[in-house]
């Protein structure tokens, strides 16, 4: 089951690069763009978090955060955001469960890898609604990021 626009965004605790808890609820107040993708260090996954970090600015002018959601373990994270100097959160759901929640999710991915997030983006607005939400089948293709920055200010 996939989310939708104006459903309420499944909750979450995991475990940032950093090794510190972060939840759903420590955003709220505050509108909230979520991707999902499904691994570190690989060339789509690094363009679409580059992406992320060099639009980081508008972002902050909005009164919203970003957070970076993948199975990697936080120790795999921690690598990948020192090396391409990400100034945002992320996060390892590496038992599956947020992937899930959300819809975005790989059974098997390529060479045979079981459990994967898939390609994903979700707006979460202040009272913790979905106003946005794409999730892509195709791990080669990236978010829409004007239709995001679009649903911020919507």
């Amino acid at each position: 089951m996939s989310i939708q626009v104006g459903d309420k965004a499944p909750d979450f605790k995991l475990f940032s690069s950093e090794l510190a808890a972060v939840s759903l609820s420590d955003f709220k107040g505050k509108k909230l763009v979520v991707h999902f993708f499904p691994m570190a260090f690989t060339g789509t996954c690094t363009t679409q978090l580059c992406t992320m970090r060099d639009d980081f600015g508008y972002y902050e002018g909005m009164n919203a955060a970003l957070l970076g959601i993948s199975v990697d373990s936080p120790f795999t994270l921690a690598k990948f955001k020192e090396d391409q100097s990400y100034q945002f959160p992320l996060l390892s759901d590496f038992n599956k469960e947020v992937s899930q929640a959300y819809g975005a999710f790989y059974d098997e991915f390529v060479f045979n890898l079981k459990g994967v997030s898939k390609r994903a983006a979700f707006v979460i607005n202040e009272e913790g609604i979905i106003t946005y939400a794409e999730i892509l089948e195709s791990a080669g293709d990236l978010p829409d990021f004007e239709a995001i920055k679009q649903a911020l200010i919507s």
